[in-house]
């Protein structure tokens, strides 16, 4: 009965669309005709002579003035857009559009179906359509074998959904595979693994590449995957990064020899860049927290302009660690930018320190008679910041 009620309403739907798509279309014939119509009456022949007369008879003064106008209003919306995204992080613009005009033109399309939605069954046909989000990698993730499963151990749930592992292999073939893994045995193998779903294909996968050759990428997916403990992770990610290092050296003295070395060379340095991250993460997680940091701050000195694995964020998490606060409002004042994508560790790590600079002496009765000062109210703002860019983190820091 209930899918019965269903098809009944998408045909109603469907209908309904129809015909107001052929009524738009018999309104606009109507309209000409009335026009065509009525054109002795309404002038439409004197008022266009007078229109162009008037467009004749402008001088470049009135041109010069309109441009300037125009280039005066575009300046202030400009202004405004700038201030509205250093304040909430998002363009006024682009969320009034999406939130607002893009539901009144139909743009969100609920009838269209998903993978989530067919995996989901019953379960998901009551779920509203939502505007599209953005999709930010985390920097903070976790090892699958050594933290993940760990949880599954204890809960006998799965942590990671589909959408996570797809969105996390997505990132491994880009990394860490290029267009000449043909030309070497251990990485064509690996670049078949990264593509693999099934957890234990992609370890045997990896044995199987380091039978024939030290791969790093393999030695990476067991530190991932296989491995149980933080020491048995920074274990093989010691060995990957001697593999590595090889591999780096090598193709750097090839890459200016052709557009294909230049591709190796580039992956070389993602897995480079990603095995010394992770192992300064293994070392925080064993309490090294002090050479995490040391360890970090030599990986951005040496690629500075190597951004996309967000280490910045790893250090912010050491030095809060630390309670190294002065340090911390240094990297946030270099990171926390207009230029450069905001995230919820940079959101929520300003607003600690603003809210942390007042919490001493904040009093709620002193407040409510004097009001709050500026420093109280960069606090509330950045919390407001923090909690409109990503609301689920006090959720999850709560559970």
């Amino acid at each position: 009965m209930a899918e019965a009620g269903t098809g009944f309403l998408e045909q109603l739907k469907s209908c309904i669309v129809w015909s107001w798509t052929y009524l738009w279309t018999l309104w606009f014939f109507v309209m000409l005709f009335l026009v065509y119509i009525l054109r002795v009456p309404l002038r439409i022949n004197d008022n266009l002579s007078t229109v162009s007369m008037f467009l004749n008879t402008l001088t470049p003064k009135f041109y010069v003035a309109l441009t300037g106008t125009s280039s005066l209003i575009s300046g202030l919306i400009l202004i405004f857009e700038w201030w509205y995204f250093r304040k909430y992080g998002t363009s006024f613009i682009e969320q009034v559009s999406v939130s607002h005009l893009r539901p009144l033109l139909g743009g969100v399309d609920s009838s269209a179906p998903s993978a989530a939605s067919a995996a989901g069954g019953d379960a998901d046909s009551s779920r509203q359509s939502v505007s599209e989000c953005k999709v930010w990698r985390n920097p903070l993730n976790l090892f699958r074998g050594a933290e993940y499963n760990r949880y599954t151990w204890v809960t006998g749930r799965e942590p990671l959904t589909y959408y996570d592992m797809n969105l996390s292999a997505q990132d491994h073939q880009t990394f860490f595979t290029c267009d000449t893994d043909h030309l070497r045995p251990a990485d064509a193998i690996m670049q078949k693994a990264w593509r693999e779903r099934n957890p234990q294909a992609r370890i045997s996968a990896a044995h199987e590449a380091l039978e024939l050759n030290e791969c790093a990428t393999a030695y990476i997916l067991l530190a991932e995957e296989e491995a149980t403990t933080i020491v048995e992770a920074e274990k093989l990610f010691k060995q990957a990064l001697k593999a590595g290092e090889g591999c780096y050296r090598r193709s750097q003295q090839l890459q200016h020899h052709g557009a294909q070395y230049e591709a190796q060379h580039r992956r070389d340095t993602n897995v480079l860049v990603y095995i010394k991250r992770r192992l300064a993460m293994c070392a925080r997680k064993l309490g090294r927290t002090r050479e995490a940091v040391k360890m970090m701050r030599d990986l951005m000195k040496e690629f500075p302009l190597l951004s996309m694995f967000n280490i910045h964020e790893n250090l912010l998490e050491a030095l809060l660690e630390l309670q190294a606060y002065a340090d911390v409002q240094a990297v946030l004042a270099k990171y926390d930018d207009i230029s450069l994508p905001k995230s919820a560790t940079i959101c929520y790590t300003a607003a600690l320190l603003k809210a942390r600079a007042v919490s001493d002496k904040f009093s709620p009765e002193a407040a409510s008679r004097r009001g709050l000062s500026t420093a109280e109210m960069n606090a509330v703002e950045a919390i407001h910041r923090a909690v409109e860019f990503n609301p689920h983190v006090p959720k999850v820091s709560i559970e």
